[in-house]
């Protein structure tokens, strides 16, 4: 019983030296001015005590943070040249052994405590922020809700199909953004489309299953390392699950209005026809193109009486239709199990990893 007792006290000593801590650190602190360069830029002077990711945001930097600056994502990655101090633990489940020798560090975990120098991927430095309003919306499955963003009057956005963008989420206390794939084809550049799977208590899909048609919403953009090869003799594999749908809508509309005889296909996974998104689109569709082809599949047919289509999970379908002839490049996007899976296939199938692009979600 003694035992018991000690260890409570030291764990209660614990935990209370490191709230100390913590309150010491956030307002006991004096760092004094500090300099952070970025680029070739001038430094910008501030307050030291801050994290980088606070100081490019307020520098209109709008590097992604698809947590909001929560260190779970590992999406707002930089080089720290001097200064930053060591990396933290937070930040190494990010980080490849290559990446920490090369400087890499999470910007929302590096405090400003001395001048910095850093360095940012150049196309960061042009994203941009932008107001619009919700001009539509609508359920398309039962948890899956689709907007449509018009831009202020005079602001057009380019993107490539299959990226995407950062959500500004109000009233939270702190500079919060969610990261949303453009459902939409990039022709479109006064508005977007985005696909919004409701999270229960999460904040971003709670923010925007509840915003109405007419509400205003701010977002940065665009994001994403998606990049289409349009050789023509490049056969096109979408493969997407759940608001995975999102990029794969927006390439293969894409696909369609600039080079609709392409080879390219669809493979869309959903658990039951409840989950089933696009699928009259894309028919119609096919039928434009007659180089496409489409194939969803249910994983739980049990659950829908009627379905007459390809059963099982998405990789499988991929596996059943996708031949080793030719050249392919492949997009994935949707959960980490569909996308492990489905990588498994098209090596075997004989892609290599430059031909593959994936988002997890």
């Amino acid at each position: 019983m003694i035992y018991i007792q000690a260890i409570v006290v030291l764990g209660g000593l614990g935990g209370t030296l490191a709230v100390l801590l913590l309150i010491a650190d956030r307002f006991l602190a004096n760092y004094g001015p500090c300099k952070v360069a970025i680029n070739d830029r001038d430094p910008i002077e501030i307050e030291g005590g801050r994290k980088l990711l606070e100081v490019f945001y307020d520098n209109a930097i709008f590097i992604p943070s698809a947590c909001g600056g929560q260190g779970t994502c590992g999406f707002c990655k930089i080089t720290v040249k001097d200064g930053g101090g060591p990396v933290l633990p937070t930040e190494l489940p990010y980080l490849t052994t290559e990446e920490v020798e090369a400087g890499t560090r999470l910007a929302c975990q590096v405090k400003v405590r001395e001048d910095v120098v850093v360095h940012v991927k150049e196309e960061y430095l042009n994203v941009k922020e932008f107001k619009a309003v919700i001009s539509s919306a609508r359920m398309i499955t039962h948890d899956t809700r689709e907007l449509r963003l018009k831009l202020t009057e005079g602001e057009e956005i380019d993107y490539r199909p299959g990226q995407y963008v950062q959500v500004f989420v109000p009233d939270t206390g702190e500079t919060t953004f969610r990261a949303y794939s453009v459902a939409s084809a990039p022709s479109s550049k006064t508005e977007i489309e985005l696909l919004v799977r409701l999270v229960p208590g999460g904040l971003g899909s709670t923010y925007l299953h509840n915003i109405r048609v007419g509400d205003g919403i701010t977002f940065t953009g665009a994001y994403g390392e998606f990049e289409l090869d349009m050789s023509e003799d490049t056969e096109l594999v979408c493969v997407g699950g759940g608001c995975g749908m999102a990029p794969m809508r927006s390439i293969l509309r894409h696909i369609h209005e600039v080079a609709p005889t392409r080879t390219c296909r669809l493979f869309f996974g959903a658990r039951t026809t409840d989950d089933i998104m696009y699928m009259n689109e894309f028919q119609a569709l096919a039928g434009e193109m007659k180089a496409f082809g489409l194939h969803y599949a249910l994983s739980e047919p049990a659950q829908s009486p009627g379905w007459d289509g390809e059963t099982g999970f998405i990789h499988e379908s991929v596996e059943r239709h996708l031949g080793t002839e030719g050249r392919r490049q492949a997009f994935l996007c949707g959960p980490p199990q569909m996308v492990e899976a489905t990588m498994r296939v098209l090596h075997d199938r004989g892609l290599t990893r430059d031909q593959i692009f994936y988002d997890e979600f």
